[in-house]
């Protein structure tokens, strides 16, 4: 069992930046396959990034062309907490954020930055910028 419990939502001006955690516990084999999805209001869910295992040492990081440049993602393994770091805010990133895990492998882009291709889910946390 996988457990994912988001925190760092708020409200910031355009421009602004925002921190968002990922807590994991349980089955810590998910965390070599985890990602930041997004939704907001009337619209589907979307990859944000996406961090997924090449080797026993390294990971590729994904990002969706919106936020190129501005979000990074990153996961301490010492606390087991991924970690999702929104720089330049804009308001088209207004959205519930979820954060996500899986056991499988991902080879791609598309299937990593895939909301299908994750089991466990978090919560959410809500983003605003206005």
């Amino acid at each position: 069992h996988v457990q994912l419990v988001e925190s760092g939502g708020g409200s910031v001006q355009p421009g602004g930046s925002l921190r968002l955690s990922c807590a994991a516990s349980g089955d810590t084999s998910t965390k070599y396959y985890m990602g930041w999805f997004r939704q907001a209001p009337g619209k589907e869910r979307e990859g944000v990034a996406a961090r997924v295992r090449k080797d026993r040492i390294t990971h590729y990081l994904y990002y969706a062309d919106s936020v190129k440049g501005r979000f990074s993602i990153s996961y301490d393994d010492a606390k087991n907490i991924l970690y999702l770091q929104m720089d330049n805010l804009r308001p088209e990133d207004t959205a519930m954020y979820y954060c996500a895990a899986d056991r499988s492998s991902k080879t791609t882009e598309i299937q990593a930055l895939g909301p299908t291709s994750y089991n466990y889910w978090g919560q959410g946390t809500q983003v605003t910028v206005s």
